[in-house]
């Protein structure tokens, strides 16, 4: 049998060598050289992604086995770990996803490192890790957006999160700044103004507030937070039938469905986020 096992591999290697030559005839390169190739990795996340995982739902198991494929085809893709990430982050195991999306930003900082900022800031309210991930990305890409938003307009919820205020105020300002454009007149988005009229709120910075608070209803009338926290800066002021009036349509808005408007509002509560029980809980304390 021993002089059977020389002669078994003497045969195997040029095998080995003839199917890696026929893989090159074939157009068919190296798994080593093809992954560096974006056409290649295009081509494997058209077949597992756009036409396997994409479609079925991303609670199916199969969603999960169609990325460990792509993995196992390729482990270089970044979107490949991101994707496999997304319905444990929607899910909340978090403690699952995130080596995931460590991966994805390790593969590719460019494109996932704000989407991980954007995690720790609204999932898993790492505020902290969150300034960190974008302060970092603004040096690759400065005046990127996430999710529709700028870079500061996260540092700016964090920092008003950690009670930071004026630094979460200088943030959303620059927000606002990169929103209006260089001729100062774009449209700035009502989640900004709201989270900019708590923080001068909290800043004590009553008129401040109520310009934002006023400017996001304007923009988006049934805002229930915007109109919550008006409310409670005109209760602060001895106006009663003010923050009544906002308190109501706060009350209004929420039992018709309506949220701060985001697009990830489902899978996880943003900072300063309200429910009826605090709308509830306010009126008593105007009624008493």
């Amino acid at each position: 049998m021993e002089k059977w096992w020389p002669l078994f591999l003497s045969l195997l290697v040029p095998a080995c060598r003839g199917y890696g030559q026929a893989l090159a005839a074939a157009g068919i390169p190296p798994l080593a050289a093809a992954c560096g190739s974006k056409a290649y990795q295009d081509s494997l996340v058209a077949r597992y992604l756009d036409r396997g995982a994409h479609r079925v739902s991303y609670l199916s198991p199969q969603w999960g086995q169609y990325c460990d494929s792509l993995i196992a085809a390729c482990p270089n893709i970044a979107y490949a770990y991101q994707q496999k990430a997304m319905p444990l982050i929607k899910c909340g195991d978090y403690a699952q996803a995130f080596p995931l999306v460590d991966k994805a930003v390790a593969l590719d900082a460019n494109r996932w490192l704000a989407y991980r900022g954007f995690l720790k800031c609204i999932f898993t309210k790492d505020y902290t890790g969150a300034i960190t991930d974008f302060q970092r990305v603004a040096r690759l890409k400065p005046n990127g957006r996430e999710m529709d938003h700028t870079y500061p307009f996260f540092e700016g919820i964090c920092e008003l999160e950690r009670g930071h205020y004026q630094l979460a105020e200088t943030a959303l300002a620059q927000d606002m700044a990169l929103q209006r454009g260089p001729d100062g007149q774009g449209p700035v988005h009502f989640n900004t103004l709201f989270y900019a009229g708590v923080t001068a709120a909290r800043l004590k910075q009553s008129t401040q507030a109520q310009f934002y608070l006023q400017q996001c209803l304007k923009a988006y009338p049934q805002h229930p937070e915007a109109n919550y926290y008006l409310a409670l800066t005109y209760q602060a002021q001895g106006q009663p039938a003010l923050a009544r009036q906002h308190l109501e349509a706060a009350q209004r808005a929420l039992i018709g469905g309506y949220r701060l408007n985001e697009d990830n509002i489902f899978y996880a509560n943003y900072p300063e986020q309200i429910t009826e029980f605090e709308v509830t809980q306010a009126l008593k304390e105007i009624n008493d």
